[in-house]
């Protein structure tokens, strides 16, 4: 019997999902000088050819950072000739309105903070059920 001096222990059949901001963090990472494609490539287990392909995506603007999501304010009403008519306050104060799953419409004041207005969106979806 004779000795293994390497052992290597190759995956296959898995494939990786990169998120946008890894892809990203690595194509500027090969982009800091010569030959840093290849050595980028092989420090992260890709092949040079996928290092291309996301540079000619970014270029193209297919590859970007997702948009942070916000939320805006909310004000529950049933009849819709409510929500048309004239109010002191809705002209005065700055409102934001979401519109649920279930079809009702949220209003709330511009200051409600998105935690909060999440928090008021959830809970009026879990009361239509």
């Amino acid at each position: 019997m004779s000795k293994v001096s390497r052992l290597e222990v190759i995956e296959t059949g898995a494939r990786r999902r990169w998120s946008v901001e890894e892809k990203l963090r690595i194509l500027a990472e090969s982009e800091h000088g010569p030959r840093q494609v290849s050595a980028t490539a092989r420090r992260y287990g890709l092949s040079t050819g996928q290092l291309f392909t996301w540079r000619r995506l970014a270029r193209q603007g297919r590859l970007r950072a997702a948009e942070p999501t916000t939320f805006a304010p909310v004000v529950v009403s049933r009849d819709e000739a409510a929500n048309r008519a004239p109010s002191p306050a809705r002209d005065t104060v700055p409102m934001m309105e979401l519109v649920l799953r279930n079809g009702r419409l949220l209003r709330l004041p511009e200051s409600v903070t998105p935690a909060r207005a999440a928090a008021l969106a959830e809970a009026l979806e879990r009361i239509a059920q």
